[in-house]
């Protein structure tokens, strides 16, 4: 059993048992509860429901397992070509680490 959950603008598949790596969550502490209604899609051993635009009553839940981890850096490069213009940045995005425990629908 899977669902298509979407959490803080993105969507994600969710399958107990699963890591995700989400966007920063600001509220969530270490080994709290999260949950999430806003699910898309569920399909249950091949019987899939679409929601219309969510699946009423359906819900993922999650446990954070570290509420700040950082991302790969990725580094942003600006060069004017004969100009002696060169800058560059780095960036590391933040993201909160969930298990997801079940998904109920």
């Amino acid at each position: 059993m899977y669902a298509i959950v979407e959490i803080n603008g993105q969507q994600f598949k969710a399958e107990a048992g699963k890591k995700l790596f989400v966007h920063h969550i600001q509220k969530a502490e270490n080994g709290a509860t999260v949950e999430f209604d806003k699910v898309l899609l569920v399909d249950n051993d091949g019987a899939i429901t679409v929601g219309a635009p969510t699946v009423e009553g359906a819900k993922v839940v999650c446990e954070v397992v570290s509420h700040l981890v950082k991302g790969d850096k990725v580094l942003i490069f600006h060069k004017k070509r004969r100009k002696g213009h060169r800058k560059l940045n780095g960036h590391r995005q933040q993201f909160t680490e969930l298990t997801i425990k079940e998904v109920l629908a």
